[in-house]
């Protein structure tokens, strides 16, 4: 199925709608090049409750099938500073697949992350946090989804 745009919110049925959501937001003005799908690296389970603080640029994820909890990019650089919060859809629910978005800039190096969710319950779509990266190199960011 694609993306179901006829509501207030987007819905999607798999990974490539919520990458496709990335690919339209285009954080910061800049295309999204690259998006990884989020992966339990105990279990490879593909769900999760995600805490995120958009305005410091953290987000953490946490599997549901085993409770292995780990950050999303540069996210543990700036856990100290942030504020995390419970992300929940409108419908309520608090389990999502996660997506991380990618924009890169001319020499390669990470410019931008997205985090996209999308909502196990109703497959609402959304982007709940994305940042700048001004460091190099960056390129160690697209092992951390």
């Amino acid at each position: 199925m694609a993306i179901n745009t006829s509501g207030h919110l987007w819905r999607g049925d798999n990974f490539e709608d919520l990458a496709d959501l990335l690919r339209e937001h285009q954080p910061g003005g800049y295309a999204v090049q690259r998006v990884s799908e989020a992966v339990c690296a105990r279990c490879t389970g593909k769900h999760f409750n995600v805490m995120a603080d958009d305005v410091e640029g953290c987000v953490q994820r946490v599997c549901v099938a085993c409770g292995d909890a780990s950050y999303v990019a540069d996210s543990a650089d700036y856990v100290d500073e942030a504020d995390l919060g419970e992300c929940a859809c409108p419908c309520g629910g608090a389990e999502f697949a996660v997506a991380v978005g990618f924009a890169f800039r001319n020499d390669g190096e990470v410019r931008w992350v997205s985090i996209g969710l999308r909502c196990i319950s109703d497959g609402s779509l959304g982007v709940y946090a994305d940042w700048k990266i001004d460091y190099s190199p960056s390129a160690h960011l697209l092992k951390l989804t």
